[in-house]
């Protein structure tokens, strides 16, 4: 018997990409209004965001992971902007605009942070029968405003935020902890999210049942990870999980 659900939120729940995509566009908006057209304001702010997710070359890692460690995310994703901006010729950026520009971001990113149709009613409608459990990746200082962007409390039962844990997906541990807080057995759970790595991988190694996102991802059978079941979209979760429950 089906007990509980537990969902990614990232491109799961929320389209995140929507919100980041947004927020870029404002970024180099915003960009332009300060440097001119001659500066190639979309390529920093795609860079931005590229480099806010860690998605490095050897360089970057080596300068920004001591500025992580050593003074946090908020100096480190100044920096960011200040070298991105160096890069194209702008050496002048004080430590004040590059927070400034930092914040406007965050703003606008979470101002665009919504549910994915139907998920608000689909949730309303699982937790009748089901313990709802979130389990997103992430830093803190990230994922919780994502959570309290969209009141995400108000609408599932528990939420683990990764950066919070010892462990992120696909840890066991994290899956453990889900399964404590929803009082069941790992074949009582479905976990769905949108990472073959991360989520899939994570739920079939703790032994509960798997629904992968697709997007647009293709199935890298090099990774030798197979999903129980496969939505193109998030909006096709709410008739799985009634046809598995039915099932």
């Amino acid at each position: 018997m089906l007990k509980a659900l537990f969902l990614d939120m990232d491109e799961t729940l929320c389209d995140t990409k929507a919100a980041n995509r947004e927020a870029t566009l404002l970024m180099a908006e915003e960009l332009t209004g300060l440097y001119g057209e001659e500066l190639d304001s979309q390529a920093v702010a795609q860079a931005y965001v590229l480099g806010m997710y860690r998605q490095w070359n050897d360089s970057q890692r080596q300068r920004y992971l001591p500025i992580i460690e050593q003074r946090g995310e908020g100096t480190f994703r100044a920096q960011l902007i200040r070298d991105l901006l160096a890069e194209q010729g702008i050496d002048d950026v004080s430590q004040a605009t590059a927070e400034a520009l930092l914040d406007k971001f965050d703003k606008d990113r979470l101002n665009a942070f919504h549910f994915y149709p139907g998920i608000e009613e689909f949730l309303a409608e699982a937790r009748k029968l089901f313990t709802l459990v979130v389990i997103t990746n992430g830093p803190e200082y990230s994922q919780v405003p994502k959570v309290q962007a969209v009141h995400l409390a108000r609408h599932v039962d528990h939420i683990i935020i990764g950066g919070q844990e010892p462990e992120q997906k696909p840890a066991a541990s994290i899956f453990e902890k889900a399964l404590r807080l929803a009082n069941c057995e790992a074949h009582e759970a479905i976990h769905v999210g949108d990472s073959l790595a991360a989520d899939i991988a994570g739920a079939h190694n703790s032994g509960i049942t798997s629904v992968w996102i697709q997007h647009q991802q293709p199935l890298d059978a090099e990774l030798g990870i197979n999903p129980h079941h496969t939505v193109l979209h998030p909006g096709e979760i709410p008739a799985l999980i009634r046809e598995i429950h039915g099932g």
